[in-house]
């Protein structure tokens, strides 16, 4: 936090730092609302008696939605909510385990790259993202790319 400016400086995202989120309760109306919002209503997020016939057993969260609480989870840390120019994209996203409602989850984060570009006033801030629930089992995996403001 710096200058009146909430977040790290891309010259703060050294490799190797890591954080850890508070944790997150997936809940039936968030799934209900990702499900309504985006038009996937497929039975295995929406049909408990399918989803019971599933190799899952239960109905689960979409995938996408858990990066989304994921994503929320992260921005609550105030890493860049003044210095991210942009997300640039995400490498080898992985969803390992499936999220019920009733299941908590949390993120850990590693800054894994971290090296300028052409740009003076902006680098590039890679990091590995773990998905975890409460029961230690990581449910989803990323790296993620930053693009980070640098001190001008």
């Amino acid at each position: 936090m710096n200058d009146g400016i909430v977040g790290l400086y891309w010259e703060e995202w050294e490799v190797g730092r890591e954080w850890k989120t508070g944790g997150r309760t997936m809940t039936e109306a968030a799934i209900e609302l990702c499900a309504s919002l985006s038009g996937d209503f497929n039975p295995l997020h929406t049909n408990e008696e399918y989803a019971k016939r599933s190799l899952f057993g239960s109905r689960i969260a979409h995938g996408p939605l858990v990066y989304l609480f994921a994503a929320g989870l992260l921005y609550g840390l105030h890493l860049y909510d003044d210095t991210l120019v942009a997300l640039l994209g995400f490498d080898n996203m992985r969803f390992t385990a499936p999220v019920r409602a009733g299941d908590t989850i949390y993120v850990r984060t590693r800054v894994i790259e971290a090296r300028p570009t052409s740009k003076p006033d902006r680098g590039l801030v890679k990091r590995e993202l773990d998905v975890v629930n409460q029961r230690g089992e990581v449910v989803l995996r990323a790296l993620q790319t930053l693009l980070i403001r640098r001190r001008t």
